[in-house]
């Protein structure tokens, strides 16, 4: 990425923030309520169907342990985990350009702050790779392409899942403040584009059909 194009990225992510900072603090407890409500619906009846048509449904859900400033997601994954007997991993980064490795969590266990203060589950244990992977995304367009944090985990990880030929399928998980469209905005050659988006407005990429 040449000097202008990084200095237009992080203009851009500057704007986001202010974007999603000045939401207003009903509306984003509201959008995060709605937000928890379609993932649900979606997992619950996709689950439903497959394992009707016999097929193999989704177990095991990469999740992310949101910040304060982004979705809350932290209640569905609970219910998930105790109510549904679903596997939810939590990423944790392990080296700074290593893609991130996803550790399974239980609402029981202690979580540790990692390496950029986002709380990541103690233990050690083995996870499973995900059916579903939750991705915190920024910015977005209308044909998936997210924008992050600008260290580029996810797409690293995203990027060595598929190479290793696993089945996956990502969706983003973003406040619709976060829309690109009207901005001027390519994305990289190397940027991982996501099979859905949702927000506190809907699924601004439609819901994936498994």
């Amino acid at each position: 990425m040449t000097d202008i194009a990084q200095d237009n990225a992080v203009a851009l992510r500057t704007r986001l923030k202010q974007r999603r900072d000045a939401q207003d603090p009903v509306e984003r407890n509201r959008g995060g309520l709605l937000i928890r409500g379609r993932l649900f619906t979606w997992l619950a009846t996709t689950r439903t169907r497959l394992e009707e048509q016999g097929r193999k449904a989704p177990t095991t859900i990469a999740a992310f342990w949101a910040t304060p400033d982004e979705p809350p997601l932290q209640p569905l994954l609970q219910q998930w985990v105790e109510e549904h007997g679903l596997t939810i991993t939590l990423p944790v980064v392990t080296k700074p350009d290593a893609p991130l490795e996803f550790r399974i969590w239980d609402p029981e266990q202690s979580m540790q702050p990692g390496a950029y203060g986002i709380q990541e589950p103690a233990g050690t244990a083995a996870a499973p790779l995900p059916d579903v992977v939750l991705v915190p995304t920024l910015g977005y367009t209308r044909q998936g392409d997210r924008i992050g944090y600008g260290k580029g985990y996810y797409d690293r990880t995203l990027a060595a899942l598929k190479a290793q030929g696993h089945s996956f399928t990502t969706i983003g998980i973003a406040w619709a403040c976060g829309d690109l469209s009207g901005e001027a905005y390519t994305p990289a050659a190397h940027d991982y584009r996501l099979d859905s988006i949702l927000t506190d407005k809907g699924w601004a990429v439609p819901a994936p059909i498994l």
